[in-house]
C-alpha cells in the first residue's frame, strides 16, 4: 500500500464546506504551529498551502498570523475590508473547532490607540499627527461624514498619506467597523482645516454614539411594498439601443430610506438580441430568476426591491437592505445555481439616502 502511494500519491482531501477545510487544517496543524513559533518561511510553508484550500470554499479570504503568547499562535481571516464577504469569514471562524494552541479571529480587531503607530516610508500615523472633525448635513442627518487631518499631507505625498490612514484605521476601528460606520471619509492636511480639531482617539466614542443613535431611530422600521406603484421609464442610448427601467415609485419617495441603509446591485449578463434586449426565453428565464431573488429577500425582512434596469445585454435587480449578510450569502448561492446560464455579478454599498437612484427621480 505504501508503494502505491509513493507511486500514485495520496488523493487530495476535497474542501467543499468549512467543516471541510477545518478537518484539513487540523491534520496540518503542528506543522504551521512550527512555522508560526519558530518564524519559519510563512510563504512556502503555510500560506502557499492554506490559500488554495481556502479559494475551494470561496474567493476574497485573506489571513494574518502571528504568536500572541508563547504557547499560542492566531489566525486571523479578513476579509479585507471586502462587504460582500465578511459574512463567508464570519461564519468559516464561527465554524473553528478547538485545536490546542490555536486561536481563531475573524476579521481584523480594534486596537487601543496606544497600540497603533503605523510606519510607511518617512511617514508615521499615530494619535500625535492625526486628527478629525465631522461635517453634518441637514438634508441628510443620519449621514456620518468624516474628515481625517494628517499634520504632513501635502498635494506631493497626498497618495501615501491617503493609504497610510486607511490602514491606520483599519487597525484602529477594526475592520468591521471601519467597514461599516463611516458613510464619507476625506483625508486633508491641516491647510485645509474647516473645522476645530478633535484628538483621533476620540473617533471611536464618536462612531459609537453615532451608530448606536442610528439603530435606535430606525429599531423596527419596516416597509410594505405589496401595494406600492411602479413606473415604467424608457431612454435611448448613444447606440440607438433603448433602456427599460421598473422601479417603485412609492419607495423611491420614502421618507425612512435611511432605516434600509445597504444598496444590493446585481449585474446579469445575457445574450441580448439586436437592441441589446433578451429574447423571448431569456425574458421569462430572467424573470424567474427575479422571482426567486424576491421570495428569498422579502420586504417584511428588510429587503426591498426598488427596481431593474435592462439595456446593452445587462440587466441590473436593485434592492435597500437592512444589513449586507443575508444578501450577500442569497447571491452567492444564485450565482453557483445559474453559473451554466447567465453571468451574475453584484456588490453591496452603503448609501444611506439612496442617491444612487436620483436618476430615476423626476426634477
Amino acid at each position: 500500500m505504501s508503494l502505491l502511494k509513493k507511486l500514485f500519491g495520496q488523493k487530495e482531501e476535497a474542501i467543499k464546506s468549512n467543516e471541510d477545510f477545518w478537518i484539513w487544517f487540523k491534520k496540518n496543524e503542528q506543522d504551521f504551529f512550527r512555522v508560526v513559533k519558530t518564524h519559519g518561511d510563512f510563504e512556502k510553508d503555510f500560506f502557499n498551502k492554506l490559500s488554495p484550500k481556502l479559494a475551494k470554499l470561496k474567493d476574497g479570504y485573506f489571513f494574518l498570523t502571528g504568536m500572541i503568547n508563547d504557547t499560542t499562535a492566531e489566525l486571523v481571516l479578513t476579509a479585507d475590508g471586502n462587504i460582500k464577504n465578511i459574512v463567508f469569514v464570519e461564519e468559516l471562524v464561527a465554524a473553528a473547532p478547538k485545536i490546542e494552541g490555536w486561536t481563531f479571529t475573524a476579521l481584523k480587531s480594534p486596537l487601543a490607540i496606544e497600540n497603533v503607530n503605523i510606519s510607511m516610508g518617512n511617514f508615521q500615523f499615530n494619535k500625535e499627527n492625526l486628527n478629525f472633525y465631522y461635517t453634518e448635513h441637514p438634508d441628510s442627518p443620519d449621514e456620518i461624514d468624516v474628515t481625517i487631518v494628517h499634520d504632513d499631507l501635502n498635494e506631493q505625498n497626498s497618495k501615501a498619506i491617503t493609504n497610510g490612514v486607511y490602514i491606520f484605521l483599519d487597525n484602529y476601528l477594526g475592520e468591521l467597523n471601519f467597514a461599516t460606520t463611516i458613510d464619507r471619509l476625506k483625508i486633508v492636511g491641516k491647510e485645509q482645516l474647516q473645522k476645530e480639531l478633535i484628538p483621533i482617539e476620540k473617533l471611536k466614542d464618536f462612531l459609537i454614539w453615532r451608530e448606536k443613535e442610528f439603530i435606535e431611530k430606525y429599531d423596527g422600521t419596516r416597509h410594505s411594498t405589496e401595494n406600492d406603484s411602479y413606473n415604467m421609464l424608457e431612454a435611448e442610448l448613444e447606440s440607438g439601443n433603448p433602456l427599460i427601467a421598473v422601479v417603485n415609485t412609492d419607495l423611491l419617495s420614502w421618507e425612512d430610506k435611511a432605516s434600509h441603509p445597504w444598496i444590493l446591485n446585481i449585474e446579469i449578463k445575457f445574450s441580448p438580441d439586436g437592441n441589446g434586449l433578451p429574447a423571448k426565453d431569456e425574458y421569462d428565464q430572467l424573470n424567474d430568476l427575479e422571482d426567486e431573488i424576491l421570495i428569498l429577500l422579502k420586504d417584511i425582512d428588510g429587503y426591498l426591491n426598488i427596481g431593474r434596469e435592462t439595456a446593452n445585454g445587462i440587466r441590473e435587480i436593485f434592492y435597500a437592505c437592512k444589513e449586507f449578510r443575508k444578501p450577500s450569502k442569497i447571491m452567492h448561492q444564485i450565482i453557483i445555481k445559474y453559473a451554466d446560464r447567465f453571468q451574475i455579478s453584484y456588490e453591496i454599498y452603503r448609501d444611506k439616502y439612496w442617491q444612487s437612484f436620483n436618476r430615476f427621480i423626476g426634477n
